[in-house]
Protein backbone atom coordinates (compact mmCIF):
# COMPACT_ATOMS: atom_id res chain seq x y z
CA UNK A 1 0.00 0.00 0.00
CA UNK A 2 1.42 3.19 -0.90
CA UNK A 3 1.23 6.44 1.20
CA UNK A 4 2.32 10.01 0.51
CA UNK A 5 4.54 11.62 3.27
CA UNK A 6 1.86 13.53 4.09
CA UNK A 7 -0.34 10.81 4.46
CA UNK A 8 2.63 8.54 6.31
CA UNK A 9 2.97 11.86 8.82
CA UNK A 10 -0.71 11.69 9.82
CA UNK A 11 -0.89 8.01 10.36
CA UNK A 12 2.54 8.54 12.39
CA UNK A 13 0.84 10.78 14.47
CA UNK A 14 -2.40 8.54 14.71
CA UNK A 15 -0.27 4.83 15.70
CA UNK A 16 2.76 6.20 17.47
CA UNK A 17 2.08 6.07 21.38
CA UNK A 18 4.70 6.99 24.00
CA UNK A 19 4.09 4.81 27.53
CA UNK A 20 6.13 7.24 29.45
CA UNK A 21 5.37 5.08 33.02
CA UNK A 22 7.95 2.62 31.50
CA UNK A 23 10.09 4.50 29.32
CA UNK A 24 8.94 2.82 25.98
CA UNK A 25 7.08 4.08 23.25
CA UNK A 26 5.66 1.93 19.75
CA UNK A 27 5.10 2.89 16.64
CA UNK A 28 2.48 0.66 14.41
CA UNK A 29 2.38 3.09 11.72
CA UNK A 30 4.48 1.27 9.30
CA UNK A 31 2.04 -2.03 9.16
CA UNK A 32 -0.19 -1.26 6.37
CA UNK A 33 -3.72 -3.06 8.85
CA UNK A 34 -6.91 -0.65 8.01
CA UNK A 35 -8.46 1.06 10.61
CA UNK A 36 -11.32 -0.86 11.36
CA UNK A 37 -8.63 -3.88 12.59
CA UNK A 38 -8.73 -2.85 16.39
CA UNK A 39 -12.52 -2.56 16.46
CA UNK A 40 -13.21 -5.93 14.91
CA UNK A 41 -10.27 -7.57 17.01
CA UNK A 42 -11.91 -6.14 20.26
CA UNK A 43 -14.08 -8.78 21.66
CA UNK A 44 -11.37 -11.45 20.51
CA UNK A 45 -8.91 -9.11 22.78
CA UNK A 46 -11.28 -8.62 25.99
CA UNK A 47 -11.55 -12.35 25.69
CA UNK A 48 -7.43 -12.48 25.93
CA UNK A 49 -7.62 -9.36 28.62
CA UNK A 50 -9.87 -11.87 30.61
CA UNK A 51 -7.55 -15.20 30.29
CA UNK A 52 -4.81 -13.32 31.03
CA UNK A 53 -6.28 -11.87 34.18
CA UNK A 54 -7.42 -15.62 34.92
CA UNK A 55 -4.08 -16.55 35.19
CA UNK A 56 -2.34 -14.15 37.41
CA UNK A 57 -5.30 -15.46 39.72
CA UNK A 58 -3.88 -18.96 39.82
CA UNK A 59 -6.00 -20.57 36.95
CA UNK A 60 -5.14 -23.60 35.30
CA UNK A 61 -3.39 -21.88 32.38
CA UNK A 62 -1.47 -25.24 30.72
CA UNK A 63 -4.13 -27.71 31.22
CA UNK A 64 -2.05 -30.30 29.35
CA UNK A 65 0.24 -30.00 32.30
CA UNK A 66 -2.43 -28.77 35.25
CA UNK A 67 -0.38 -26.44 35.97
CA UNK A 68 -0.96 -22.64 37.10
CA UNK A 69 1.57 -20.27 35.12
CA UNK A 70 3.19 -17.74 37.60
CA UNK A 71 6.00 -16.13 36.10
CA UNK A 72 3.93 -12.66 36.65
CA UNK A 73 4.02 -13.06 40.79
CA UNK A 74 7.68 -13.17 40.37
CA UNK A 75 8.03 -9.64 40.26
CA UNK A 76 4.92 -8.84 42.46
CA UNK A 77 4.27 -11.03 45.26
CA UNK A 78 1.68 -9.94 46.19
CA UNK A 79 -0.36 -11.23 43.42
CA UNK A 80 0.54 -15.57 43.97
CA UNK A 81 -2.81 -16.68 44.80
CA UNK A 82 -1.34 -18.61 47.82
CA UNK A 83 0.36 -16.93 50.55
CA UNK A 84 2.93 -19.76 50.89
CA UNK A 85 3.82 -18.85 46.93
CA UNK A 86 4.20 -15.49 47.93
CA UNK A 87 6.05 -16.32 51.08
CA UNK A 88 8.54 -18.46 48.77
CA UNK A 89 9.21 -15.94 45.86
CA UNK A 90 10.07 -13.01 48.87
CA UNK A 91 12.50 -15.35 51.15
CA UNK A 92 14.38 -16.64 47.71
CA UNK A 93 15.28 -12.98 46.62
CA UNK A 94 16.03 -12.43 49.99
CA UNK A 95 19.08 -15.86 49.63
CA UNK A 96 19.95 -14.36 46.30
CA UNK A 97 20.43 -11.09 47.71
CA UNK A 98 22.40 -12.58 51.25
CA UNK A 99 24.14 -15.39 48.85
CA UNK A 100 25.36 -12.75 46.00
CA UNK A 101 26.47 -10.13 49.21
CA UNK A 102 28.70 -12.96 50.78
CA UNK A 103 30.06 -13.96 47.85
CA UNK A 104 31.22 -10.43 46.74
CA UNK A 105 32.44 -9.77 50.22
CA UNK A 106 34.46 -13.07 50.07
CA UNK A 107 32.60 -14.87 52.97
CA UNK A 108 31.30 -17.76 50.69
CA UNK A 109 34.90 -18.39 48.84
CA UNK A 110 36.34 -20.84 46.65
CA UNK A 111 39.23 -23.68 47.37
CA UNK A 112 41.56 -20.35 45.99
CA UNK A 113 40.04 -17.74 47.36
CA UNK A 114 37.29 -15.26 46.74
CA UNK A 115 35.11 -15.80 43.87
CA UNK A 116 35.94 -13.86 40.28
CA UNK A 117 34.32 -16.27 37.71
CA UNK A 118 31.12 -17.99 37.24
CA UNK A 119 29.90 -20.88 34.99
CA UNK A 120 26.09 -21.13 34.11
CA UNK A 121 25.75 -24.82 33.04
CA UNK A 122 22.14 -24.77 31.48
CA UNK A 123 20.12 -25.42 28.19
CA UNK A 124 17.39 -23.31 26.59
CA UNK A 125 15.13 -20.55 29.23
CA UNK A 126 17.84 -22.03 31.53
CA UNK A 127 20.62 -20.04 29.73
CA UNK A 128 19.10 -18.02 26.99
CA UNK A 129 17.71 -15.81 29.42
CA UNK A 130 21.06 -15.10 31.65
CA UNK A 131 22.80 -15.09 28.88
CA UNK A 132 20.86 -12.30 27.30
CA UNK A 133 20.68 -10.26 30.58
CA UNK A 134 24.62 -10.94 31.12
CA UNK A 135 25.75 -9.35 27.46
CA UNK A 136 23.16 -6.67 27.60
CA UNK A 137 23.87 -5.47 31.47
CA UNK A 138 27.56 -6.63 31.87
CA UNK A 139 30.31 -4.51 32.00
CA UNK A 140 33.75 -6.34 31.27
CA UNK A 141 36.57 -5.36 33.80
CA UNK A 142 33.74 -3.63 36.24
CA UNK A 143 31.29 -7.12 36.71
CA UNK A 144 31.83 -8.50 40.43
CA UNK A 145 31.83 -12.11 38.68
CA UNK A 146 32.41 -12.87 35.33
CA UNK A 147 30.03 -14.73 33.34
CA UNK A 148 30.63 -17.74 31.36
CA UNK A 149 27.68 -20.04 29.67
CA UNK A 150 28.29 -24.06 28.88
CA UNK A 151 24.29 -24.63 26.92
CA UNK A 152 24.94 -27.30 24.90
CA UNK A 153 25.90 -31.18 25.10
CA UNK A 154 28.62 -30.44 22.44
CA UNK A 155 32.53 -31.55 23.78
CA UNK A 156 34.36 -29.26 21.67
CA UNK A 157 32.41 -26.32 22.84
CA UNK A 158 32.38 -27.80 26.25
CA UNK A 159 36.28 -27.67 26.10
CA UNK A 160 36.20 -23.82 24.83
CA UNK A 161 34.64 -22.77 27.77
CA UNK A 162 36.32 -24.70 30.27
CA UNK A 163 39.91 -24.21 28.72
CA UNK A 164 39.30 -20.42 28.96
CA UNK A 165 38.47 -21.45 33.01
CA UNK A 166 41.44 -23.86 32.66
CA UNK A 167 43.71 -21.94 35.73
CA UNK A 168 40.86 -20.68 37.48
CA UNK A 169 38.29 -23.38 38.40
CA UNK A 170 39.24 -22.37 42.28
CA UNK A 171 38.05 -18.74 41.69
CA UNK A 172 34.88 -20.07 39.90
CA UNK A 173 31.40 -20.54 40.90
CA UNK A 174 29.49 -23.11 39.00
CA UNK A 175 25.82 -22.57 38.77
CA UNK A 176 23.96 -25.68 36.90
CA UNK A 177 20.43 -25.09 36.74
CA UNK A 178 17.75 -27.58 35.27
CA UNK A 179 14.22 -27.79 37.09
CA UNK A 180 13.68 -31.52 36.78
CA UNK A 181 17.42 -32.25 37.61
CA UNK A 182 17.09 -35.09 34.74
CA UNK A 183 17.87 -32.56 31.67
CA UNK A 184 20.57 -34.43 29.48
CA UNK A 185 22.25 -31.85 28.23
CA UNK A 186 22.52 -30.04 31.76
CA UNK A 187 24.07 -32.82 33.38
CA UNK A 188 26.45 -34.07 30.90
CA UNK A 189 27.79 -30.47 30.99
CA UNK A 190 27.96 -30.73 35.12
CA UNK A 191 29.80 -33.94 34.69
CA UNK A 192 31.97 -32.68 32.29
CA UNK A 193 32.72 -29.59 34.44
CA UNK A 194 33.08 -31.59 37.64
CA UNK A 195 35.51 -33.80 36.38
CA UNK A 196 37.70 -30.60 34.83
CA UNK A 197 37.64 -29.48 39.07
CA UNK A 198 38.67 -32.65 39.76
CA UNK A 199 41.64 -32.75 37.12
CA UNK A 200 42.77 -29.42 38.78
CA UNK A 201 42.97 -31.50 42.20
CA UNK A 202 39.65 -29.35 43.27
CA UNK A 203 36.24 -30.30 45.01
CA UNK A 204 33.55 -29.35 42.50
CA UNK A 205 30.98 -29.15 45.71
CA UNK A 206 33.14 -26.63 47.35
CA UNK A 207 32.18 -24.35 43.73
CA UNK A 208 28.81 -25.72 42.73
CA UNK A 209 25.49 -24.19 43.30
CA UNK A 210 22.07 -25.59 42.14
CA UNK A 211 19.29 -24.07 41.03
CA UNK A 212 16.43 -26.88 40.73
CA UNK A 213 12.78 -28.08 42.02
CA UNK A 214 13.19 -29.56 45.69
CA UNK A 215 13.41 -33.41 45.61
CA UNK A 216 14.88 -33.37 42.17
CA UNK A 217 17.70 -35.66 41.35
CA UNK A 218 20.20 -32.16 41.36
CA UNK A 219 18.74 -31.62 44.35
CA UNK A 220 19.35 -34.55 46.41
CA UNK A 221 23.09 -34.30 44.28
CA UNK A 222 23.78 -31.08 46.07
CA UNK A 223 22.27 -31.96 49.70
CA UNK A 224 24.41 -35.13 49.53
CA UNK A 225 27.57 -33.59 48.34
CA UNK A 226 27.09 -30.43 50.46
CA UNK A 227 27.05 -28.03 47.80
CA UNK A 228 27.48 -24.38 48.36
CA UNK A 229 23.55 -23.37 47.95
CA UNK A 230 20.48 -24.61 46.85
CA UNK A 231 18.36 -22.21 45.12
CA UNK A 232 14.04 -23.12 44.26
CA UNK A 233 12.37 -23.55 40.76
CA UNK A 234 9.00 -24.27 41.16
CA UNK A 235 6.35 -26.40 38.41
CA UNK A 236 4.43 -22.97 37.52
CA UNK A 237 7.53 -21.32 36.27
CA UNK A 238 8.66 -22.95 32.45
CA UNK A 239 12.04 -22.48 31.57
CA UNK A 240 11.17 -19.82 28.26
CA UNK A 241 9.59 -17.18 31.41
CA UNK A 242 12.08 -18.03 34.25
CA UNK A 243 14.94 -15.37 33.74
CA UNK A 244 13.20 -13.25 36.65
CA UNK A 245 13.39 -16.11 39.16
CA UNK A 246 16.70 -17.77 40.70
CA UNK A 247 17.46 -19.13 37.30
CA UNK A 248 18.32 -15.47 36.14
CA UNK A 249 18.02 -13.31 39.42
CA UNK A 250 20.68 -15.52 40.90
CA UNK A 251 23.43 -15.19 37.89
CA UNK A 252 22.67 -11.32 37.33
CA UNK A 253 23.32 -10.46 41.38
CA UNK A 254 26.28 -12.41 41.14
CA UNK A 255 27.85 -10.58 38.20
CA UNK A 256 26.89 -7.44 40.00
CA UNK A 257 23.78 -6.24 37.85
CA UNK A 258 20.99 -4.42 40.07
CA UNK A 259 18.64 -7.33 40.27
CA UNK A 260 15.88 -4.83 41.89
CA UNK A 261 15.57 -2.60 38.81
CA UNK A 262 14.77 -5.15 36.63
CA UNK A 263 11.97 -6.52 38.68
CA UNK A 264 10.42 -3.06 38.83
CA UNK A 265 10.78 -2.73 35.15
CA UNK A 266 9.36 -5.81 34.61
CA UNK A 267 6.44 -4.87 37.39
CA UNK A 268 5.83 -1.61 35.24
CA UNK A 269 5.35 -3.24 32.64
CA UNK A 270 2.91 -5.46 33.47
CA UNK A 271 0.85 -2.55 35.50
CA UNK A 272 0.86 -1.38 31.97
CA UNK A 273 0.45 -4.59 30.02
CA UNK A 274 -2.76 -5.38 32.17
CA UNK A 275 -4.75 -2.43 30.67
CA UNK A 276 -7.75 -3.59 29.00
CA UNK A 277 -7.70 -0.69 26.61
CA UNK A 278 -5.66 -2.09 23.55
CA UNK A 279 -4.71 1.59 22.83
CA UNK A 280 -3.16 1.81 25.63
CA UNK A 281 -1.82 -1.48 26.00
CA UNK A 282 1.78 -1.82 24.11
CA UNK A 283 1.59 -5.68 24.42
CA UNK A 284 -1.62 -6.20 23.10
CA UNK A 285 -0.92 -4.02 20.07
CA UNK A 286 2.17 -6.10 19.29
CA UNK A 287 0.16 -9.02 20.04
CA UNK A 288 -2.67 -7.80 17.25
CA UNK A 289 0.17 -6.54 14.76
CA UNK A 290 1.57 -10.14 14.73
CA UNK A 291 -2.22 -11.34 14.16
CA UNK A 292 -2.70 -9.49 11.53
CA UNK A 293 0.90 -9.70 10.03
CA UNK A 294 0.50 -14.00 9.79
CA UNK A 295 -3.11 -13.71 9.23
CA UNK A 296 -3.77 -15.20 12.53
CA UNK A 297 -1.99 -18.47 10.88
CA UNK A 298 1.93 -16.88 11.47
CA UNK A 299 2.18 -16.54 7.34
CA UNK A 300 5.35 -14.38 8.02
CA UNK A 301 8.76 -14.23 9.58
CA UNK A 302 9.44 -11.97 12.19
CA UNK A 303 12.23 -10.51 11.69
CA UNK A 304 14.22 -8.78 15.08
CA UNK A 305 16.57 -5.94 14.59
CA UNK A 306 17.43 -4.64 17.64
CA UNK A 307 19.76 -1.33 16.74
CA UNK A 308 22.13 -2.26 20.17
CA UNK A 309 25.10 -4.04 20.09
CA UNK A 310 24.01 -5.15 23.71
CA UNK A 311 20.80 -6.41 22.59
CA UNK A 312 22.22 -8.81 20.11
CA UNK A 313 21.22 -11.77 21.65
CA UNK A 314 17.46 -10.01 22.32
CA UNK A 315 16.47 -11.82 19.05
CA UNK A 316 18.07 -15.26 20.21
CA UNK A 317 15.87 -15.18 23.29
CA UNK A 318 12.86 -13.98 21.57
CA UNK A 319 12.95 -16.75 19.25
CA UNK A 320 12.87 -19.48 22.26
CA UNK A 321 9.93 -17.55 24.00
CA UNK A 322 7.90 -17.18 20.81
CA UNK A 323 8.64 -20.28 19.26
CA UNK A 324 8.50 -22.86 21.45
CA UNK A 325 5.40 -20.91 23.29
CA UNK A 326 3.49 -20.41 20.11
CA UNK A 327 4.89 -23.36 17.59
CA UNK A 328 1.75 -25.90 18.67
CA UNK A 329 -0.03 -28.51 16.43
CA UNK A 330 -2.62 -28.93 18.02
CA UNK A 331 -5.07 -25.66 19.58
CA UNK A 332 -6.66 -25.87 23.20
CA UNK A 333 -10.19 -27.31 21.85
CA UNK A 334 -7.80 -30.46 20.26
CA UNK A 335 -7.74 -29.07 16.86
CA UNK A 336 -4.80 -29.68 14.70
CA UNK A 337 -3.89 -25.92 13.36
CA UNK A 338 -0.16 -26.44 13.36
CA UNK A 339 0.36 -22.52 14.80
CA UNK A 340 3.56 -20.40 15.13
CA UNK A 341 5.43 -17.75 14.34
CA UNK A 342 8.83 -18.36 13.13
CA UNK A 343 11.07 -15.80 14.92
CA UNK A 344 14.83 -14.39 13.11
CA UNK A 345 17.25 -11.61 13.44
CA UNK A 346 20.55 -10.66 14.33
CA UNK A 347 21.61 -6.64 14.50
CA UNK A 348 21.72 -3.25 12.98
CA UNK A 349 23.47 -1.60 11.56
CA UNK A 350 25.19 -5.20 11.27
CA UNK A 351 22.45 -6.75 8.90
CA UNK A 352 22.60 -3.52 6.55
CA UNK A 353 25.96 -5.90 5.13
CA UNK A 354 23.93 -9.08 5.35
CA UNK A 355 20.48 -10.29 4.61
CA UNK A 356 19.30 -5.91 4.74
CA UNK A 357 19.09 -6.94 1.40
CA UNK A 358 17.22 -9.88 0.71
CA UNK A 359 14.85 -8.30 3.40
CA UNK A 360 14.22 -5.17 0.52
CA UNK A 361 14.42 -7.04 -2.56
CA UNK A 362 13.94 -10.95 -1.94
CA UNK A 363 11.08 -12.88 -0.50
CA UNK A 364 8.20 -10.30 1.09
CA UNK A 365 7.47 -13.20 4.06
CA UNK A 366 8.17 -11.53 6.64
CA UNK A 367 7.70 -8.41 9.10
CA UNK A 368 10.31 -6.37 10.93
CA UNK A 369 10.35 -5.18 14.91
CA UNK A 370 13.28 -2.80 15.06
CA UNK A 371 14.30 -1.93 19.03
CA UNK A 372 15.21 1.65 18.85
CA UNK A 373 17.70 3.12 21.95
CA UNK A 374 17.92 6.50 21.72
CA UNK A 375 20.92 6.58 24.26
CA UNK A 376 24.17 6.18 22.71
CA UNK A 377 26.60 5.93 25.74
CA UNK A 378 26.94 7.30 29.24
CA UNK A 379 29.94 9.27 28.33
CA UNK A 380 30.09 11.88 25.65
CA UNK A 381 30.71 11.03 22.19
CA UNK A 382 33.02 12.26 19.56
CA UNK A 383 32.08 13.88 15.91
CA UNK A 384 33.63 11.37 13.25
CA UNK A 385 32.35 13.78 10.38
CA UNK A 386 31.47 17.63 11.71
CA UNK A 387 28.68 17.23 13.66
CA UNK A 388 28.09 13.62 13.44
CA UNK A 389 28.78 11.04 15.92
CA UNK A 390 28.91 6.70 15.13
CA UNK A 391 25.60 6.84 17.17
CA UNK A 392 24.02 9.19 14.79
CA UNK A 393 25.16 6.85 11.93
CA UNK A 394 23.12 4.38 14.01
CA UNK A 395 20.29 6.12 14.06
CA UNK A 396 20.85 7.09 10.63
CA UNK A 397 21.34 2.89 9.13
CA UNK A 398 18.35 2.61 11.56
CA UNK A 399 15.62 5.06 9.86
CA UNK A 400 17.14 4.75 6.35
CA UNK A 401 16.48 1.05 6.96
CA UNK A 402 13.14 1.33 7.83
CA UNK A 403 12.08 3.78 4.99
CA UNK A 404 13.94 1.69 2.70
CA UNK A 405 11.78 -1.21 3.46
CA UNK A 406 8.15 0.26 3.69
CA UNK A 407 9.06 1.94 0.29
CA UNK A 408 9.42 -1.27 -0.90
CA UNK A 409 6.50 -2.69 0.89
CA UNK A 410 7.83 -4.57 3.95
CA UNK A 411 6.25 -3.72 7.01
CA UNK A 412 7.33 -2.83 10.24
CA UNK A 413 6.68 -2.01 13.91
CA UNK A 414 9.19 -0.15 16.23
CA UNK A 415 9.80 -0.16 19.74
CA UNK A 416 11.73 2.78 20.92
CA UNK A 417 13.61 3.07 24.56
CA UNK A 418 15.65 5.47 26.11
CA UNK A 419 18.83 3.46 27.46
CA UNK A 420 19.77 -0.37 27.90
CA UNK A 421 19.65 -0.07 32.12
CA UNK A 422 18.37 -2.94 34.16
CA UNK A 423 14.63 -1.47 34.24
CA UNK A 424 14.48 -1.39 30.22
CA UNK A 425 15.54 -5.00 29.79
CA UNK A 426 12.99 -6.03 32.66
CA UNK A 427 10.02 -4.10 30.83
CA UNK A 428 11.34 -5.69 27.27
CA UNK A 429 11.50 -9.19 28.77
CA UNK A 430 7.92 -8.22 30.56
CA UNK A 431 6.18 -6.91 26.93
CA UNK A 432 7.24 -9.85 25.40
CA UNK A 433 5.97 -12.24 28.14
CA UNK A 434 2.41 -10.58 28.05
CA UNK A 435 2.57 -10.11 24.16
CA UNK A 436 3.06 -13.34 23.98
CA UNK A 437 0.12 -14.71 26.17
CA UNK A 438 -2.27 -12.96 24.51
CA UNK A 439 -1.33 -13.70 20.99
CA UNK A 440 -2.01 -17.16 22.00
CA UNK A 441 -4.97 -16.17 23.68
CA UNK A 442 -6.06 -14.88 20.07
CA UNK A 443 -5.15 -17.95 18.28
CA UNK A 444 -6.06 -20.59 20.97
CA UNK A 445 -3.16 -22.29 21.66
CA UNK A 446 -1.72 -23.27 24.84
CA UNK A 447 1.39 -20.94 24.88
CA UNK A 448 2.71 -23.06 28.49
CA UNK A 449 3.96 -26.28 27.37
CA UNK A 450 5.91 -27.96 24.69
CA UNK A 451 5.14 -31.37 24.11
CA UNK A 452 7.64 -31.19 20.89
CA UNK A 453 10.52 -30.85 22.82
CA UNK A 454 9.70 -33.99 24.58
CA UNK A 455 8.95 -36.01 21.73
CA UNK A 456 12.35 -34.92 20.70
CA UNK A 457 13.63 -35.66 23.86
CA UNK A 458 12.12 -38.96 23.98
CA UNK A 459 13.41 -39.77 20.07
CA UNK A 460 17.41 -38.99 21.68
CA UNK A 461 17.08 -41.35 24.12
CA UNK A 462 15.83 -44.00 22.23
CA UNK A 463 19.18 -43.56 19.10
CA UNK A 464 21.35 -43.60 22.66
CA UNK A 465 19.89 -47.12 23.67
CA UNK A 466 20.27 -48.47 19.63
CA UNK A 467 23.98 -47.18 20.45
CA UNK A 468 24.80 -48.59 22.89
CA UNK A 469 23.36 -51.83 21.12
CA UNK A 470 25.69 -51.48 18.29
CA UNK A 471 28.61 -50.99 20.72
CA UNK A 472 27.90 -54.11 22.79
CA UNK A 473 27.22 -56.10 19.15
CA UNK A 474 30.78 -54.82 17.28
CA UNK A 475 32.56 -55.50 20.84
CA UNK A 476 31.53 -59.00 21.43
CA UNK A 477 31.98 -59.88 17.42
CA UNK A 478 35.35 -58.54 17.93
CA UNK A 479 37.22 -58.04 14.46
CA UNK A 480 34.88 -58.98 12.20
CA UNK A 481 33.15 -56.16 10.02
CA UNK A 482 29.15 -55.54 9.54
CA UNK A 483 27.35 -53.36 7.52
CA UNK A 484 24.46 -51.20 8.78
CA UNK A 485 21.85 -53.20 7.99
CA UNK A 486 23.09 -56.20 9.21
CA UNK A 487 24.11 -54.72 12.84
CA UNK A 488 20.60 -53.17 12.76
CA UNK A 489 19.12 -56.75 11.86
CA UNK A 490 21.28 -57.94 14.24
CA UNK A 491 20.36 -56.20 17.32
CA UNK A 492 16.63 -56.16 16.73
CA UNK A 493 16.44 -52.95 15.00
CA UNK A 494 16.26 -53.77 11.47
CA UNK A 495 13.75 -50.73 11.10
CA UNK A 496 16.49 -48.41 12.24
CA UNK A 497 19.60 -48.94 9.64
CA UNK A 498 19.97 -45.47 8.87
CA UNK A 499 19.99 -44.44 12.61
CA UNK A 500 22.60 -47.70 12.98
CA UNK A 501 24.82 -46.00 9.65
CA UNK A 502 24.90 -42.54 11.47
CA UNK A 503 25.66 -44.08 14.68
CA UNK A 504 28.52 -45.90 13.32
CA UNK A 505 29.50 -42.98 11.16
CA UNK A 506 30.21 -41.03 14.52
CA UNK A 507 31.77 -43.70 16.59
CA UNK A 508 34.10 -44.47 13.63
CA UNK A 509 35.21 -40.77 13.78
CA UNK A 510 36.02 -40.95 17.28
CA UNK A 511 39.20 -43.00 17.88
CA UNK A 512 38.27 -43.51 21.71
CA UNK A 513 35.57 -45.56 20.80
CA UNK A 514 37.38 -48.20 19.44
CA UNK A 515 34.95 -48.57 16.22
CA UNK A 516 36.84 -48.01 13.03
CA UNK A 517 35.85 -48.16 9.04
CA UNK A 518 36.53 -51.53 7.91
CA UNK A 519 35.56 -50.67 4.27
CA UNK A 520 34.03 -48.02 2.74
CA UNK A 521 31.51 -47.86 0.26
CA UNK A 522 27.66 -46.75 -0.45
CA UNK A 523 25.86 -46.89 3.11
CA UNK A 524 24.78 -50.47 2.05
CA UNK A 525 28.35 -51.60 1.55
CA UNK A 526 30.16 -49.95 4.00
CA UNK A 527 31.31 -52.01 7.17
CA UNK A 528 32.18 -51.34 10.87
CA UNK A 529 34.06 -53.02 13.14
CA UNK A 530 35.36 -53.05 16.68
CA UNK A 531 39.20 -52.52 16.65
CA UNK A 532 41.02 -55.73 16.87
Amino acid sequence: MNYSKEQLWERFQKYYAEFSEIGLALDLSRMTFPDHLFSSMEPRLQQAYRSMADLEKGGIANPDEKRMVGHYWLRDPDRAPDPQIKTEIQQTLQSIKAFSGEVHAGKIQGAKGKFKHLLLVGIGGSALGPQLVADALGSSGADKLTPFFIDNTDPDGIDKVLSQLKNSFGVTMCIVVSKSGGTKETRNGMLETAAAYKEAGLEFSRHAVAVTSHGSELDKLAVREKWLARFPMWDWVGGRTSELSAVGLLPAALQGIDIDAVLQGAKACDETTRRSDTKCNPAAQLALMWFYAGNGRGERNMVILPYKDRLQLFSKYLQQLLMESLGKRLDLDGKEVHQGITVLGNKGATDQHSYIQQLRDGLNNFFVIFVEVLRDRTSRSMQVDPGVTTGDYLEGFFLGTREALFESDRQSVTISVKEVSPFTVGVLIALFERAVGLYASLINVNAYHQPGVEAGKKAASAIIDVQLKVQTFLKEHRGEAYSASAIADSIGSKDRCEAVFKLCEHLAANPDRDIEKAASGSPAATKYRFRP
